[in-house]
């Protein structure tokens, strides 16, 4: 005799209401942030670099506090509109939350933030499908910088290449990456092999909120816009 549907068992999961509450947590975390310092700064990021986020984090930790996740949490945590914002003038804030962006709450001077953040650039490796920033090509000729062992390796890349007494050769000159087209998984593991490194980690500053007053470092931005979003 079938199983009746309307005696189905049903299971409450855990997971969503652990994630309610890390929602509420990082919204008090902030709202409690918003008290503690003086200025707040929304970012963005650009090849983002969890391990150098992190120490670049660590650095200014006695001093600031940083915020990255979902847009929404960090929206509501400081209000969406005038009427529901926790300080004046944050809802401004909120409205610059998208994309890849996140919160800097701090007790630095405006000048040595923007020094960091200006300053700010880690090189890295750059991955499968990220827009290459340069060309780079091989020319042909012998790879001494690899042991003979890898040529069924490099082989399996695309690369034209045989031994020669011990020794890999390129038969002809081969791109490895194009600037301006995207990156093949067998490209991203070229470079990483030549040790070429062609993504930039970057950190830009998009506005500052102070209880005094409140900038727009974007270009293209205006007040208006931040008013109407």
């Amino acid at each position: 005799m079938p199983k009746s549907k309307r005696n189905r068992p049903v299971t409450l999961s855990k997971t969503k209401k652990k994630g309610r509450e890390h929602k509420e947590s990082i919204v008090n975390s902030i709202r409690d942030a918003v008290e503690k310092y003086n200025s707040i700064y929304v970012f963005s990021f650009e090849n983002m670099r969890n391990l150098k986020f992190k120490e670049f984090r660590e650095q200014h930790k006695l001093t600031s506090r940083f915020f990255l996740g979902s847009n929404k949490v960090m929206q509501v945590s400081l209000g969406r509109s005038a009427a529901d914002e926790i300080r004046p003038g944050l809802h401004k804030v909120s409205k610059l939350l998208c994309g890849d962006a996140g919160l800097f709450l701090t007790n630095l001077p405006r000048e040595e933030v923007e020094r960091l953040f200006n300053e700010y650039e880690e090189y890295d490796f750059a991955r499968t499908g990220t827009t290459a920033t340069e060309t780079v090509e091989l020319k042909e000729g012998p790879l001494e910088q690899f042991t003979h062992e890898m040529e069924p390796f490099l082989r399996k890349q695309g690369l034209p290449v045989r031994l020669n007494k011990g020794v890999i050769e390129l038969v002809s000159d081969f791109v490895v990456s194009e600037e301006g087209k995207p990156l093949s998984p067998e490209s991203a593991r070229i470079l990483r092999l030549l040790g070429t490194k062609t993504a930039t980690f970057k950190l830009h500053l998009i506005c500052r909120w102070s209880p005094e007053d409140f900038e727009l470092y974007r270009e293209g931005l205006d007040d208006s816009d931040v008013e109407s979003a």
